[in-house]
């Protein structure tokens, strides 16, 4: 069974630091807890063509199935509730890989 990933990228800067920072001492180990494993979490070393600067984030998971339900776990809505609505601008991407 192929592995998925959340591939999670940053669109502008962080316009909350402190909610940013609540979300992400609760989604961390929520994720974790629903099975993922981080890879990366950083800024690119360099970008190419419409590349932005920006965080990004990639989290293993053994499956499809556990990628998409660690969304809906209690403590990563909680890590959402924290962090509201208008705080960050990111993308959220779930891709199976090998």
């Amino acid at each position: 069974m192929p592995k998925a990933y959340w591939v999670v990228t940053y669109r502008s800067s962080v316009k909350n630091s402190e909610a940013w920072g609540a979300y992400a001492k609760l989604a961390a180990p929520a994720l974790t807890a629903a099975g993922g494993r981080y890879l990366v979490r950083n800024k690119p070393a360099k970008i190419h063509e419409a590349g932005i600067n920006e965080r990004v984030i990639l989290i293993e998971f053994d499956n499809l199935e556990k990628a998409i339900a660690a969304h809906s776990t209690p403590a990563y809505q909680e890590a959402l509730k924290v962090l509201g609505t208008g705080n960050v601008e990111r993308d959220i991407r779930v891709v199976e890989g090998e």
